[in-house]
């Protein structure tokens, strides 16, 4: 379920970030509510993920994969230039998602439980 969260606060982030651009720097009512209403509702799922994924990881996915899809919205919707230094540093932002999820898999495939003594009875 958790997966399920992080992967609604994400819609739901790029959504209010691009609709980020009709609020004309918050000076739009309406547009200003939605745009509200959507980042509490981010944050909301947000946190629900958190019940059962860790912390880094829900971050780094929800931060990385929003600011990929906002660009490419950028490009597709509203004009913004591509170029090889942009293109460049989502392809690092990815990798590096890439990279702290790998080292959260082998971190929780390393991860040893040692169990207490139950009980220790003196005579």
């Amino acid at each position: 379920m958790g997966w399920f969260y992080l992967m609604g606060a994400v819609v739901v982030e790029i959504s209010a970030t691009t609709g980020l651009h009709s609020t004309e720097g918050f000076t739009q009512l309406l547009p200003t509510v939605g745009v509200l209403a959507g980042y509490l509702l981010s944050f909301f799922f947000l946190s629900k993920a958190l019940r059962s994924l860790s912390l880094g990881v829900s971050y780094a996915l929800w931060s990385a994969i929003g600011t990929a899809s906002v660009a490419v919205v950028g490009v597709l919707l509203f004009g913004d230039a591509v170029s090889v230094a942009r293109v460049a540093g989502l392809i690092c932002i990815m990798a590096g998602v890439v990279i702290l999820n790998m080292e959260a898999d082998r971190h929780s495939r390393t991860t040893v439980s040692v169990d207490a003594p139950q009980s220790v009875e003196c005579d």
